[in-house]
Parts: structure tokens; sequence; C-alpha cells
């Protein structure tokens, strides 16, 4: 299992104030999560971050294989960088999985942003059907021989094919979960609306997912960050937030 977040505003705010500065922030859940529900007890295979530039035309990333605690670079920069839209996640490895850089979430595609919590039960046989409706390129240049990497290449191949991002995640995770039942699939993605503003897209299944709306913006997050006042999504959900303020979530 993993830990993520992603956060999209009016306004900048640093990397820091979401990911390492919280009292429970994504750097303390790395090391001491409260909700894995089973899944592992700690995240220290590797953490990563990718954010807008000054606008949604640009998006860099950060992503290392090493517990997001042991890179000092890293807590420094994320007091330096300040991004009206990022995903930020630490991963705990399933067994058999690498750990290397590629493995690590946000994956990225341009100014897609995707992270993946959880596992996909009888992996790799069980999505085996639903990877074939890949192109062998697709397959043969995965950044990680992992479930995530796989589910990313098929959330991306339907943004490509013109897909609402909400229905591509949508429709990834349900075709996902049938095929592999007991599977933990909470995606993340952040892309862009027509209008070139940023669009938030999360899914809760058989994992923990908060959200909190304030004067910056909306975080949305395995584990609330604070005290402040968070509301749980509830299982088999969607949730999307598009204009920086309204959150909308829906059944699957």
């Amino acid at each position: 299992m993993c830990r993520h977040l992603g956060h999209v505003g009016p306004r900048p705010v640093t990397l820091a104030s979401r990911v390492t500065e919280p009292p429970h922030s994504l750097l303390v859940q790395s090391y001491a999560p409260a909700d894995m529900r089973g899944g592992g007890t700690v995240n220290a295979d590797g953490f990563g971050v990718g954010w807008y530039g000054a606008d949604a035309n640009t998006a860099h990333s950060y992503r290392q294989p090493v517990p997001m605690w042991t890179d000092a670079s890293f807590l420094d920069l994320a007091t330096a960088v300040s991004s009206t839209a990022f995903v930020a996640a630490v991963r705990s490895a399933t067994v058999g999985m690498p750990v290397s850089t590629g493995a690590c979430a946000p994956f990225r595609d341009g100014t897609r942003v995707f992270s993946h919590n959880g596992v996909v039960r009888g992996w790799p046989g069980s999505l085996r059907d639903l990877a074939a409706e890949l192109d062998p390129e697709t397959l043969m240049t995965l950044e990680a021989p992992t479930d995530s990497a796989v589910l990313w290449a098929l959330v991306r191949r339907r943004l490509h094919a013109g897909k609402d991002p909400a229905d591509a995640v949508a429709d990834v995770v349900t075709r996902a979960l049938a095929a592999a039942p007991g599977s933990r699939l909470n995606l993340l993605l952040l892309t862009t609306g027509p209008a070139g503003e940023p669009v938030l897209v999360a899914t809760a299944v058989d994992h923990a997912l908060s959200w909190r709306s304030d004067a910056d913006g909306v975080t949305v997050a395995s584990e609330p960050l604070d005290a402040g006042d968070w509301t749980p999504v509830e299982d088999q959900r969607l949730l999307v937030v598009r204009d920086t303020a309204t959150v909308e979530v829906s059944a699957l």
C-alpha cells in the first residue's frame, strides 16, 4: 500500500504546506501512518511529487526510491516550490514489485499526474485481459513492471482518446475491480479541463481517503493532515474537483 494526496487551489501554496509541515503530513505518514488497514506498517520504498508550474501548461516532478525522511534536498525544495496544483505520494511496495524511481508515484505524462494507493489482487494474471487493450509498445515502455504502472497506462489511453477525466478513472477502476475482486484502488489524477483549469479526480476503493476545503483550495489525502474539518470519503466513491472549490462525490 501507499499514502498520497492531491491539492488544487486559487493561489499557490508551498509543497511543504501539505507534504511536510502539517502535524500528520505525508512525511509523517511515511513512517507513522494511522490507517493502512492491514496494508503495511511504513511507506519507505520511495516517494514523489508532481506539480504545475506558473500555469497548468507545465508540470514538473521529483521522485526518489528512498524514504522521504532521508532526502534532505527534497525537504528543503518543498519549502521553496509553490504551486496551485500538485500530487504527492509515499510508497510501500507490494512484495515482489521493484523498488526503483520508475515504480514511484506520481507518474507524469505532460500535464497529467497520477498516483495509485493500493494493490491489484492476483497481479499480474488478473489484469491480463484488461492490459490486452494496450499496444505492445506501451507495455514494453512502462516505467516499471507494477500494477500501478499498468493502471496508469489504462487511464492515459482513455484520456488520449478524449474521455472525460472522471469517466476515464471510473472506467478503469470498475473494470479492474471486476477483473480482480478485493483490490484496493484509490486512484488520484491531476489533469486539465477544457479551459485549461486543473481537475483533480480521486477514488476510494477499500482504502482510506478524506478531503478538506479552505481558503487555499481543496486537499484530498489518504489520511487527514491535521485535526481540521476533514470529510471522510465513503467506499466505492468517485471524487472530482473541477474549479478548485466545488467537490463532487458520487458512486462509482
